[in-house]
């Protein structure tokens, strides 16, 4: 028995009774302060520089710092917490991503601070592969729509509202407090994991081919956007590119990558990958775009372009309790479920989200060059609300398909290409902002936000189903938690 009278089977996971949606909770909370990092140090960056005696070159490395190591580490450390102690793994992560802020924002020099931001984008990566994975285990099979969608929503609104937290809290007690602002969350989320997870073993540790993956993949992603940046004045740099491929092809060839490649290929999750990387990207450059033009090329003011901008979550937050409630449905009603356990409804409310975000991103194209923040408005939530209805679902989706000793893997491998596309998305608006020139920069960024979304669409579609459906008694329903 649990605290809450739920009947505990002998695989340590609840059959019947309470889910356990503090968990969940826990599973967005973290999810939004990690994405919140991604982007919060971005607007202190001119004020770091000159309160650290640095270039804003080098005051640049306080957001790569976080950003790489996240990025090269989410594939090796998914194989490493597979089979792991899944509450050692989550307290120790966000232990030590508060401690990582704390130590930044008392950074004396820059070093100190690069070397801080370095050990918190290590914590991050392993919360963005924990993060699908407690919220998943936490509920029962036909709540797992409903519970993917918190993480999947609140990350995405932490990216959005991180400049805008950033910026008041710069203005009121300066650059040290955007670091000092994540500690509450990861307390939050302490608390929630240390009362509501049972222990469930310890973490094994890592061996050296965890370090050689790591260091594989952050040279590919590296030289892939040293070469979009550089390419923004000389197209011919996009050659550049081509290096990143040795690098990650020796990855995917190897004891790192081939075990993923093979998982995702046998559990049918390629275009489903494909279809979260093409969103993210579309999202990245669409509020890149749109944010650098409305300020530098119309004139609008940085209070009414973050409102305009704020549209684009308010239409995600809106949609996605909605979103994970709808892929749900079909099992709250008694329907049979798809092979895999995937919900009826999750495949199709997934892709009429994509479709809803993509219709957003085309409506921006033919704005042409004179925008006024009412036309943007209503088009950035219409795409929010089509981005937070594909979230859980597409979440769901994924993490159903996975086999419940390799969720770790699955969960880092979606991860992953969300973080990518976060990442490339602002590169590749750059540079066809660069190649489209002054007059139709903006155009062809926005295009290019646009057709990523779009393809979002048939690869949803025509995801391949998972796996045959797991025995009820073994699924992964929320972990047990005694008396």
């Amino acid at each position: 028995m649990t605290d809450d009278g739920s009947r505990v089977g002998r695989s340590g996971h609840i059959r019947v009774g309470e889910d356990r949606w503090s968990l969940v909770v826990a599973a967005g909370v973290l999810a939004f302060v990690a994405m919140l990092d991604m982007n919060i140090v971005n607007v202190a960056l001119a004020d770091l520089a000159d309160g650290l005696h640095v270039s804003t070159a080098t005051a640049q490395w306080a957001v790569l710092g976080y950003q790489l190591p996240v990025v090269a580490l989410l594939l090796p450390v998914g194989r490493w917490l597979d089979g792991g102690g899944l509450r050692s793994a989550v307290l120790a992560a966000t232990c030590g991503f508060g401690l990582c802020s704390a130590l930044a924002a008392a950074a004396p020099w820059m070093a100190w601070l690069i070397a801080a931001r370095l050990m918190q984008g290590a914590c991050g990566a392993v919360l963005f592969v924990l993060m699908p994975v407690l919220a998943i285990r936490s509920v029962r099979p036909e709540l797992r729509g409903r519970a993917m969608s918190v993480p999947a929503t609140l990350g995405p609104l932490g990216a959005v509202t991180g400049p805008a937290v950033g910026g008041l809290l710069l203005d009121h007690w300066g650059w040290w407090s955007v670091f000092l602002v994540k500690i509450p969350f990861c307390l939050l989320a302490l608390v929630i994991v240390w009362r509501a997870m049972p222990r469930d073993g310890g973490l094994r540790r890592p061996d050296l081919r965890l370090v050689g993956d790591a260091l594989l993949v952050a040279a590919g992603v590296a030289v892939l956007l040293l070469a979009l940046t550089l390419a923004v004045g000389r197209p011919s740099w996009l050659v550049l590119a081509g290096a990143a491929v040795p690098t990650l092809w020796w990855w995917l060839r190897g004891p790192g990558g081939r075990p993923a490649v093979g998982l995702l290929r046998s559990a049918g999750l390629f275009r489903a990958h494909g279809a979260v990387l093409a969103l993210a990207t579309g999202f990245a450059a669409m509020h890149y775009v749109v944010a650098l033009h409305l300020q530098r090329d119309d004139g609008v003011s940085a209070t009414t372009t973050g409102l305009t901008v704020l549209a684009f979550p308010l239409g995600m937050g809106l949609a996605g309790p909605l979103g994970g409630r709808l892929a749900d449905l079909p099992q709250a009603l008694g329907s049979a479920r798809r092979a895999g356990g995937t919900p009826i409804g999750a495949r199709t409310v997934a892709v009429a989200g994509a479709a809803l975000t993509a219709a957003g991103l085309l409506l921006l194209v033919p704005l042409g060059d004179g925008w006024s923040p009412p036309d943007v408005a209503w088009r950035l939530a219409l795409a929010g609300f089509g981005l937070g209805l594909n979230g859980g679902p597409t979440q769901a989706l994924v993490m159903s398909a996975a086999p419940p000793d390799r969720a770790a893997t699955v969960g880092s491998t979606v991860q992953f290409a969300r973080s990518l596309g976060f990442t490339l998305g602002p590169a590749l608006a750059t540079a066809a902002w660069g190649l489209g020139g002054s007059g139709a920069g903006v155009r062809a960024g926005l295009v290019l936000a646009a057709t990523a979304a779009c393809l979002a669409v048939p690869l949803l579609a025509l995801t391949g189903r998972g796996p045959a459906p797991l025995p009820e008694k073994t699924t992964d329903a929320a972990p047990a938690v005694h008396d």
